[in-house]
């Protein structure tokens, strides 16, 4: 019966091999680890995440998924969900009103299949219970029970879990997300003024959503109580698909026991369409994992300009898009072992993260061509901010930025003032990058020059090495210098900061 029940949840990985992956996108991905007290790193459990990233005639279709308490639920909704989508539902005469219903329609009868596939699970492990001693825990059953015990042992293990999931569908050129829990979905479009404006679309389904909040109080269940548990049966989404416990056994659930119907749902958040056209620019796709181990190692602040200023860089550098999102993983993956390294404030929130998943796709933006120099590619560098104890932190900080002057053909595409329907920008400003965020109430860029005044002039000669082996900068900093002497050495009794 168990071979069974596995032959039939595997039942659609074949059919999904032969559909076309897109070739306009690249993913990374670094399993979940533990630090141990000497900084050395283990797998706490095997890798629970997933994802899809594929094209067909009339639409591209994308997903990453968390996993938890394995990956079965996961592996099961990657497969079933593109089914769901990519069999003849979906073609370019349907309304945004007929995607969206198509897009709830398909993640309702993916988590009603999955549960079908368990049924037989759950109705044998019901038969077990009731064979127990009522009120006795598994460890303490006397000898005559323990292969039942162990039976219920095993069946748990293949029922339980479930997973969040964000999907992106481009279809007609226009962007739609589903969003169920708590991975993430940023919109990178580059202005015509070189700036990178971040949109995040939709939020997370936690305690902290008070959409969310609304939602279950409507259902009887006390917001306050909900938002001091802040984990619900053990996670923090209220939305996700499969976990049983809270979809069949709510009642037994003491925050979730006054509800009148089922308070965590399976249910999307559907954003869009949202027109590509003249966009240019890139889609990030990403699991909880990797967004945790970010804001862990540098607080929540400015994750998503950091992260977009992370895949802007790599773009800048290297030429597949499977190395640029494997590398801003890696990059995660090092500031987040680096924070737990350092002792400092942010370490205790870094003892451990979970699976990481980055999906990147791009919208008309180049990638690096190898043949060019560092100040030929029209991309944004990081600048990195000269650092003394004795600064005086009363003073307004100001965001320093580079912008490489670009050449050619590689320009930046006009920027469309519209966002996602129902989607939530990200205010402030990355410390790491020129981004320009947009905020219902405020909107804040940095601005730099673009016209390449802070670039010594160089010869299409490759320049040699002085005596010392060094070779002319491509920067002058002495401008840069004097500006940040000017604003952090007065009163101090330095001097003004310069090249060591």
């Amino acid at each position: 019966m168990a071979a069974q029940r596995r032959t039939l949840m595997h039942s659609h990985q074949s059919w999904t091999d032969d559909l076309p992956l897109c070739q306009l996108c690249g993913v990374g991905t670094a399993p979940n680890c533990v630090y141990g007290p000497d900084g050395k790193s283990t797998q706490g459990h095997p890798n629970e995440d997933g994802h899809f990233r594929f094209s067909t005639d009339c639409c591209f279709l994308y997903g990453v998924f968390n996993g938890y308490d394995g990956s079965r639920v996961a592996n099961f909704v990657s497969q079933c969900l593109t089914a769901e989508l990519l069999l003849g539902q979906l073609n370019s005469s349907h309304s945004d009103a007929d995607i969206r219903r198509i897009l709830i329609q398909a993640f309702d009868v993916v988590e009603k299949s999955y549960f079908e596939t368990i049924d037989d699970a759950l109705a044998e492990k019901a038969n077990l219970q009731a064979q127990l001693p009522e009120g006795v825990p598994l460890h303490q059953l006397p000898p005559q029970f323990q292969k039942i015990a162990e039976k219920l042992k095993a069946l748990e293990q293949e029922v339980s879990g479930g997973a969040t999931a964000v999907v992106a569908l481009i279809l007609n050129n226009k962007l739609y997300i589903a969003n169920v829990g708590t991975n993430r979905a940023l919109l990178c479009k580059c202005t015509s003024d070189r700036q990178n404006q971040v949109i995040q679309i939709g939020r997370a389904h936690t305690t902290d959503n008070e959409e969310e909040l609304t939602r279950l109080a409507q259902l009887g269940l006390d917001p306050a109580r909900l938002r001091q548990a802040g984990l619900i049966a053990g996670q923090s989404s209220l939305r996700r698909i499969g976990d049983y416990k809270v979809k069949f056994n709510y009642t037994d659930i003491d925050v979730l026991s006054a509800a009148k119907s089922k308070p965590v749902i399976a249910e999307p958040e559907i954003h869009g369409g949202q027109s590509l056209d003249g966009v240019t620019g890139f889609l990030l796709l990403m699991s909880e994992g990797l967004i945790k181990a970010l804001e862990a190692a540098h607080g929540p602040e400015q994750a998503n300009q950091e992260m977009v200023a992370m895949v802007a860089a790599e773009l800048a550098l290297q030429n597949s898009l499977e190395a640029v999102a494997q590398s801003v993983v890696e990059r995660v993956k090092r500031l987040h072992h680096d924070a737990y390294a350092s002792g400092r404030q942010r370490a205790p929130h870094c003892s451990r993260h979970e699976d990481m998943t980055l999906l990147i796709r791009t919208i008309n933006y180049p990638l690096a061509d190898g043949s060019l120099t560092p100040t030929q590619g029209g991309r944004i560098y990081p600048v990195s901010v000269p650092y003394s104890n004795s600064q005086s932190t009363s003073k307004t900080s100001v965001t320093l930025s580079l912008v490489m002057p670009c050449q050619g053909t590689l320009t930046n595409g006009t920027n469309t003032a519209s966002t996602l329907e129902g989607g939530t920008p990200t205010s402030g400003q990355s410390p790491t990058a020129t981004l320009q965020s947009t905020n219902t109430q405020t909107q804040s860029s940095s601005s730099s020059s673009g016209d390449g005044s802070l670039f010594r002039q160089r010869g299409s000669q490759a320049a040699q090495p002085d005596e010392t082996g060094r070779v002319p900068p491509y920067v002058d900093f002495t401008q840069f210098y004097r500006m940040w002497g000017t604003e952090h050495s007065e009163g101090s009794g330095q001097g003004v900061l310069g090249p060591q």
